[in-house]
């Protein structure tokens, strides 16, 4: 960049103060909050967002260096909300990735889901929990996707990035309406609120952690039998 094209110390400084006072609007909207989705605390969390971001971008500009922090989930990843005033429905949109870690432990947990499912004795469900998407149809179908969210240990699965989003709109949907394509036609514009869980949000330090744990889990966990598996309570 040109010395022609470079912020005055004066706009850097200006960005700054700018910083001060969209945290103070924060905290005093967090203070403030009427309830855990807020939309006076979401707001004041973009402002403050796109302010820490512009004086990020001049700081670097102007001195080339950074700030230390970074806030995830800013305007640039929903445009502003232009939905209802106030919405008399709601969807709630989420998506889970898993990684399939533990395939003979997801095996033996389905199995053992038809085996309490079944009394025609060992077999019964054998084609449905023999093979791995055969045995992911039955965890799913036999537990609620949050209870599968905080046991999925238990059956063989490693979480990845998560999202859930809240959209707006001013009747609720028909019965049946959405059904043949339920992800599609989603304005972002009604998009109330999102939240989002990656591994790209923790710092090096809490990832090594998180392997060497994983890798102690690895070394005590013995997947030739099922004597360490954990007792599921499954609803007969």
């Amino acid at each position: 960049m040109s010395d022609a094209a470079q912020p005055t110390a004066a706009e850097v400084r200006a960005a700054a103060e700018a910083v001060k006072t969209a945290l103070d609007r924060h905290l005093a909207a967090v203070e403030r909050r009427s309830g855990e989705d807020d939309p006076a605390v979401y707001e004041a969390f973009n402002q403050l967002a796109a302010a820490a971001e512009v004086y990020d971008e001049l700081l670097y500009d102007r001195y080339d260096e950074v700030t230390p922090f970074e806030i995830p989930g800013t305007d640039d990843s929903l445009p502003p909300y232009a939905g209802p005033e106030e919405p008399n429905a709601i969807s709630v949109l989420i998506r889970r990735d898993y990684a399939v870690a533990e395939p003979q432990r997801l095996l033996a947990q389905a199995q053992r889901v038809e085996a309490a499912e079944y009394d025609d004795g060992p077999g019964a469900g054998e084609d449905a929990a023999g093979t791995i998407h055969g045995a992911l149809g039955v965890l799913f179908g036999e537990f609620e996707p949050d209870e599968i969210a905080s046991r999925h240990k238990e059956f063989g699965l490693e979480e990845g990035d998560s999202t859930l989003w809240v959209t707006a709109a001013d009747e609720p949907a028909e019965p049946g309406e959405w059904l043949e394509a339920p992800f599609e036609g989603v304005d972002p514009q009604h998009v109330v609120c999102r939240f989002d869980v990656s591994a790209v949000f923790d710092d090096e330090e809490a990832d090594g952690e998180e392997v060497a744990d994983a890798e102690e889990l690895d070394d005590d966990l013995d997947l030739d039998g099922d004597e360490d598996l954990e007792p599921l309570d499954v609803e007969r």
